[in-house]
């Protein structure tokens, strides 16, 4: 059962979360790298938080997995799944190559949307 992390953003003004679809990101960090891995997330995010907007993205949440010190949880908002593969797809997330330099190994998402 994950527990909250930190929190990078909510919402864009004018549109709620829960909006679109959410992406579940599961990331397996380098052993006891965790807390380096969550604040270089907060910055990062932060950073970039005006051009991912632009994009589609609304705000997103990281969460430690509270019985594996090394793995973390993110669940983002998104306008739509499109939006979130060109943001994925994009020359941008070469900013984000810090970050991704603190894995174990490649990281995985699974998109999803609410049911009717």
């Amino acid at each position: 059962c994950p527990v909250t992390l930190r929190v990078a953003g909510t919402t864009r003004e004018g549109v709620g979360v829960g909006v679109g679809v959410k992406a579940i990101s599961y990331f397996t960090v380098q052993q006891g790298r965790r807390d380096e891995f969550a604040s270089l997330f907060e910055t990062l995010v932060a950073q970039h938080s005006s051009p991912m907007r632009a994009a589609g993205w609304l705000g997103s949440t990281l969460f430690a997995v509270a019985d594996d010190p090394d793995k973390a949880i993110e669940i983002s908002d998104w306008d739509s799944a499109e939006a979130r593969s060109e943001v994925m797809q994009s020359e941008a997330m070469g900013a984000f190559a810090p970050l991704f330099e603190l894995l174990a190994a490649p990281f995985n998402s699974t998109v999803v949307k609410q049911l009717p």
